[in-house]
């Protein structure tokens, strides 16, 4: 993985970038590849990049270009089938000069023109220059690994497009200036994630996964070159038509090849490949495999959460121990959550509400102390294979809406919130309008649809009368295929499109892991996996209430002792108390600093007397209320977002120390 960043002229006319915005830019991500670094700069087009070297490790300097120099790109990513890429392009007279994958880009561009992208395969992200016609792509991989933001700036009398692997990178440049989106916290307090196109900065994109930008600079307008375009979205068949899976034999032996085949692929690399280890089924299969295909054990990184009934430590270990692999534990508990967070909300650049993504923090900082950059993990299962607890909620309570026009859901899911959670409620007109967008109540909903009550609960009421004049799920840009599903895939396409790109990818994946300079690898994402995964029908992902991850735990029984491969999944969260308790008097710290009046004012979302009652009911809460573990998210959420604020836009609220970001910017008006 690297980090990539550049401007081009929008006007056509090539102008010259102003001097030093591309080295700012691509040292903002230094974290992202701190081996070297490369620049392209000519009239009208900079290009930059930060190298983490995995593949051709001494000649794999970016940006690179064809033969004849006609054809540039910059790369963040792998392409784990480019040795045979490269072959079929050497057969078609295409000649190269490295030993890295990033080559094969120009080439597959200047064979397939528009077409590339179906030949690309792996996570990435990147943009291509064709210099004869003056084209730029831009885009990102398919179930969205790697980032990618952009922002459109007026300077020196036209527009520019602005790109970067981060967000920092576009404010480093000193022409764009981080300024807070409304409608971007509508997302975070509704989705707990950050999907794109959508952020919490006005007027910075995150390209969607499957998306990219096809433009000559100078033909037409700024809205009509930078339209989306989409070259891949999941696709389940129509209802009625899903593998059945008759031969169970088969059917496992399918998903047994595909999977391991991804991770024969994603163990490729010029430098040495560790992997994350949970207790749980997905990591604990790939890890089986990835032993396997190295002919030796492969080291594994275990998070230790340092609170009861969340820690896998011991579950973790035996299966370490079962495979004779090396661990490294790493602790993650209170301290290191009140120490670490705001460093967890700078390197993510949104407010992060899922305080495990610290852990996953420290494991990623644990990998790189130890002298390795590259993991395995197990993310993307739970998405595609239903392993989540709403999937079988929703199994149990999906009777309630099943009748047209008959709102007996709603009425039992108000009683339940209001009346036994004290929390408040969405008017039944905005419910069934998400309905109508999503193609009916499902488990994701019903999860997340609890937490983001906590928008009535906090927000300012004139804040809360602007975010309620359109749905966050209106800017998702849903394919309208969905219809046609499976009401099972339904659930499962939204939860994948918001919480797997928007936050486990996110937060969970490429932002912690490439904050300590590492490249997370995800065989469940492998391309021929998820294809796999998406035709069976939904019995192979939940066979009755509590058999998930059917096919993937059949497949487990294979290369794990029984008890790992049907062990019960736990939800991954660190300790949210820091929270919840105010200071000692005398021992104030950062949170409540951030939660003040005075600092709540000053940001003008959230009301503080709303805050403060939150924060007293939730410290008389019993450990099992119902409606606890909602209140918990959303003053998260408050906190994060209060933390977000102060480290980006306004240094003020708190004693720690900002990102710089506030300085006079460049743009001219």
């Amino acid at each position: 993985m690297c980090g990539i960043a550049g401007m081009i002229d929008l006007t056509g006319a090539k102008r010259s970038a102003p001097r030093g915005v591309l080295a700012r830019m691509a040292r903002a991500i230094l974290h992202r590849g701190p081996d070297e670094d490369g620049f392209l700069d000519d009239p009208g087009v900079g290009l930059a990049n930060r190298r983490l070297s995995i593949v051709g490790l001494a000649d794999g300097r970016q940006p690179i270009s064809n033969e004849d120099k006609t054809v540039w790109t910059v790369f963040n990513g792998e392409f784990f089938d480019y040795p045979e890429k490269r072959k079929l392009l050497e057969a078609k007279g295409h000649r190269f000069r490295t030993h890295t994958d990033t080559e094969i880009i120009p080439h597959l561009w200047e064979e397939y023109r528009a077409g590339f992208w179906e030949h690309l395969r792996g996570q990435f992200a990147l943009c291509v220059w064709d210099t004869t016609t003056n084209e730029f792509v831009i885009g990102r991989d398919r179930a969205g690994i790697c980032p990618l933001f952009y922002a459109t700036v007026q300077h020196d009398g036209g527009p520019w497009l602005m790109f970067a692997s981060e967000a920092k990178a576009l404010f480093a440049s000193g022409l764009v200036r981080p300024k807070p989106d409304v409608q971007g916290l509508n997302h975070i307090f509704t989705f707990f994630a950050m999907p794109g196109p959508v952020t919490v900065f006005d007027g910075v994109t995150l390209l969607p996964p499957g998306q990219y930008l096809h433009f000559t600079p100078g033909r037409g307008s700024v809205e009509a070159m930078l339209a989306r375009k989409t070259y891949w979205e999941v696709n389940y068949p129509d209802r009625g038509h899903e593998d059945w899976g008759h031969d169970e034999a088969k059917t496992v032996r399918g998903f047994e090849e595909v999977l391991y085949a991804a991770v024969q692929k994603r163990l490729r690399a010029d430098v040495p490949v560790v992997s994350y280890l949970s207790g749980g089924v997905d990591s604990s299969l790939i890890v089986a495999m990835a032993c396997k295909a190295l002919g030796r054990a492969i080291p594994t990184f275990t998070v230790s959460v340092q609170q009861a009934g969340q820690n896998e430590e011991s579950e973790a270990l035996q299966t370490a121990k079962y495979l004779g692999c090396a661990p490294v534990v790493v602790p993650c508990g209170h301290e290191e959550l009140l120490r670490g967070y705001p460093e967890l909300v700078g390197a993510a650049e949104f407010p992060v509400i899922d305080t495990a993504c610290l852990g996953i923090m420290h494991l990623a900082g644990s990998v790189r102390a130890n002298g390795f950059k590259v993991a395995l993990t197990g993310e993307g299962a739970d998405e595609w294979l239903a392993g989540y607890p709403w999937f079988k909620m929703n199994r149990l309570t999906s009777w309630m809406d099943a009748a047209p026009g008959v709102p007996l859901g709603y009425y039992a899911r108000k009683f339940a919130m209001k009346r036994l959670a004290g929390s408040p409620i969405y008017p039944l007109h905005l419910i069934r309008h998400v309905q109508e967008t999503v193609g009916g109540q499902n488990g994701w909903l019903d999860a997340y649809g609890m937490m983001s009550l906590n928008k009535l609960r906090f927000f300012r009421p004139d804040v809360m009368a602007s975010v309620l004049e359109k749905s966050p799920y209106d800017d998702l840009g849903l394919t309208p295929k969905l219809h046609r599903w499976h009401p099972f895939h339904r659930q499962m396409y939204l939860g994948a499109r918001i919480m797997l790109a928007g936050h486990l990818l996110s937060c969970k994946g490429d932002r912690v892991a490439m904050h300590h300079s590492v490249e997370t690898r995800y065989p469940f994402l492998d391309e021929d996996v998820v294809a796999y995964m998406a035709k069976l029908h939904p019995r192979w992902k939940l066979r009755g209430l509590f058999g998930d991850k059917f096919v993937e735990r059949k497949v487990a029984q294979n290369w794990l002792p029984k008890e790992v491969a049907w062990r019960k999944k736990l939800m991954f969260r660190a300790p949210m108390d820091s929270w919840i308790q105010k200071a000692v008097p005398g021992q104030s710290h950062w949170v409540d600093e951030v939660l003040s009046t005075e600092s709540l004012l000053k940001t003008e979302f959230f009301d503080p007397a709303a805050v403060n009652a939150g924060r007293e009911l939730l410290a008389k809460m019993g450990r099992r209320a119902l409606g606890r573990t909602g209140l918990e998210m959303g003053l998260t959420a408050v906190v994060a977002t209060q933390i977000w604020h102060h480290l980006y836009m306004d240094s003020g609220l708190c004693s720690l120390p900002s990102l710089g970001y506030t300085q006079p910017s460049l743009v001219s008006v």
